[in-house]
């Protein structure tokens, strides 16, 4: 019988590591050439994630894995489970309140197109790939290694040129961000919500789109996000809602 055990399934922490070294050389290579090509800032994001995703949509498709990873009906997840997300789309509220730049409309759907990729790359491989990988073995080790290598990933903007404190508060960000949506993962067994908050986060974000969110907003939703983990953290020890999906890999709907 284990020889029908996959790769992933016999070695995941060679899995994992496989996965975070690849996706590292890819955004390492793309950020190289882009700098030596002088490109503008979403080029590296744009050049690594494109052909990545390409991969992810076919594999997951050839080993009809959309569902095991998380890509499941948002009817799955419980109207009492929902308010849980108020909070994220409070500090979504919060960016849109900067407002838009003018731009044109070729600059809005490209926008849309790198948030969306951006969104949907990093939620697939951190809280689909890497966590499902690991949720089985040991649920704590999963959440940790997810939310480490995203904060390892984002790390890689130090070599950018990036200013050290908008780094160092970027890199507490996305530990932050990371604890948050795989903590929602493990809780509902959906990885739907998070690309979304992922996605219209990053628009907001965007230099090219959105207005530059200040120091306070940054404050502010880092609290938010330390706050909502911690929530759910305790939510989910007490009630251990997440026992059946981990186990049986499915979410009653």
């Amino acid at each position: 019988m284990n020889n029908k055990l996959t790769f992933s399934v016999k070695h995941p922490i060679w899995t994992v590591t496989i996965i975070e070294l690849l996706v590292i050389i890819l955004m390492t290579a793309a950020g190289a050439y882009a700098t030596i090509m002088e490109l503008d800032y979403t080029a590296p994001v744009l050049i690594a994630f494109a052909p990545i995703a390409l991969a992810l949509m076919i594999y997951f498709t050839w080993r009809r894995k959309w569902q095991r990873i998380g890509f499941r009906s948002l009817r799955t997840i419980s109207r009492s489970d929902w308010l849980y997300y108020l909070p994220l789309i409070a500090v979504l509220v919060l960016y849109a309140m900067n407002g838009i730049k003018p731009v044109t409309g070729s600059e809005v759907l490209y926008c849309l197109f790198v948030a969306l990729l951006v969104g949907f790359v990093e939620e697939t491989i951190y809280r689909g790939l890497i966590f499902q990988t690991l949720v089985k073995k040991s649920i704590p080790a999963a959440v940790i290694t997810s939310t480490l290598l995203f904060f390892l990933t984002h790390m890689l903007n130090l070599l950018s040129g990036q200013d050290m404190l908008d780094t160092v508060l970027q890199l507490i960000y996305a530990l932050l961000i990371g604890l948050t949506l795989v903590l929602f993962v493990l809780k509902t067994g959906n990885i739907i919500p998070g690309i979304l908050f992922h996605f219209v986060h990053n628009l907001f974000q965007d230099q090219f789109i959105g207005n530059t969110s200040t120091m306070t907003q940054i404050i502010i939703v880092m609290c938010v996000m330390a706050a909502v983990s911690t929530w759910l953290a305790i939510d989910l020890k007490r009630t251990k809602q997440w026992r059946q999906w981990v186990i049986s890999g499915t979410v009653n709907g």
